[in-house]
């Protein structure tokens, strides 16, 4: 069996050659169809787009991105070609709940957040979606959800039950997009990237959104870049329809907006879910993946390396939070050498999880 692997996924070198009889590590442009026609499988992240240009006459048999997101999988393609697909939901939703509490520190100490009278709206509430839930009760915040997907299954808008929820005056569990513009002083973005269907996500936060907003709230995006409409937000930071932005994904990466990039209080390089925790967990994943379509038996566990403990044992929990991770070093980072996003992810430093 022949797999091809990103060279960019950690952890996973020395390891999959357990499964597997020959592996072969490619940069993501090294993915070509001349590359990929007689691997049975691959091993990718983001960068590589899977569909007819490049699989159309190979082998593959099996396709796993050691990631949330699949976007970049012709789901369709890959259905009627008998290629199998997987992905790694929730690998790493805790590393984005630590993005987003560094985050929410570094605005409470230099922008003056009061977390104890903030309602927080949380956009999506998947894997990740829920961790910021959590984080939301946790530090003290009003907390709104918004998933209309599945709002419909939880809670089914026939009649018979608007009358019922009318009658008990049940609370509900979540709230339109409308209400979180009314009501949120920050809202925070956890959708998948959805063009088409009933319940698509490209551009949700567009202009009419933005002008929609009546408390000048705080926007983050950690989501996909497309969820939220570039020039929209920059329009809407130019005209205070939002008190600061917070953004990890971009439209057109790495081809970034350096318009947007300049008025954001955190830019960075579409790392969020970068810890190395988040990593190991991917990459165990997708090892897992492959064993249970190859009918291999073998059980992965990835442990990343230790970090350095602080020297200064009587940290407070936001010391320590922050000592662990402080995004503004991504931002300025990012901010110095925007034409660097590609090398400031692929070269990203050590980071673990509280």
């Amino acid at each position: 069996m022949k797999i091809l692997v990103d060279n960019k996924i950690p952890y996973i070198k020395g390891e999959i050659e357990q499964i597997a009889d020959e592996v072969l590590y490619l940069s993501a442009s090294d993915f070509t169809p001349e590359a990929v026609h007689d691997a049975d499988a691959m091993v990718i992240r983001t960068r590589t787009r899977c569909g007819r240009a490049l699989l159309q006459g190979s082998r593959v048999k099996f396709i796993v991105t050691a990631t949330i997101g699949f976007d970049h999988i012709d789901t369709a393609y890959c259905q009627e070609s008998g290629i199998t697909w997987a992905n790694c939901p929730g690998c790493n939703a805790s590393s984005v709940m630590q993005y987003i509490h560094s985050a929410l520190i570094l605005l409470k100490n230099n922008r003056s957040l009061d977390f104890k009278t903030t309602t927080l709206g949380v956009v999506g509430v998947g894997h990740v979606g829920k961790k910021i839930v959590e984080l939301g009760k946790k530090l003290g915040m009003k907390v709104m959800l918004c998933d209309p997907p599945r709002a419909d299954i939880e809670e089914p808008e026939s009649q018979e039950e608007k009358d019922k929820t009318k009658k008990e005056k049940k609370p509900k569990k979540f709230s339109k997009l409308s209400d979180l513009a009314a009501s949120c002083d920050i809202i925070t973005f956890h959708t998948p990237l959805v063009r088409q269907g009933k319940y698509p996500t490209f551009h949700l936060a567009n202009q009419d959104f933005f002008t929609s907003l009546e408390c000048r709230p705080i926007i983050i995006n950690t989501s996909r870049g497309e969820v939220v409409d570039t020039a929209a937000l920059i329009y809407a930071l130019q005209n205070y329809q939002i008190r600061d932005a917070v953004i990890d994904v971009w439209e057109n990466e790495p081809y970034i907006s350096l318009p947007l990039l300049e008025r954001v209080y955190l830019g960075t390089p579409h790392i969020a879910g970068y810890s190395a925790d988040g990593k190991a967990m991917a990459t165990e994943m997708a090892l897992n993946a492959l064993c249970s379509y190859f009918h291999i038996q073998k059980k992965f566990k990835i442990t990343p390396p230790a970090l350095e403990k602080p020297a200064d044992a009587k940290m407070e929990e936001e010391e320590v939070q922050l000592y662990l991770y402080n995004p503004l070093n991504d931002s300025n980072a990012l901010k110095r050498h925007p034409e660097e996003f590609e090398k400031l992810r692929s070269e990203y430093p050590l980071r673990r999880e509280f």
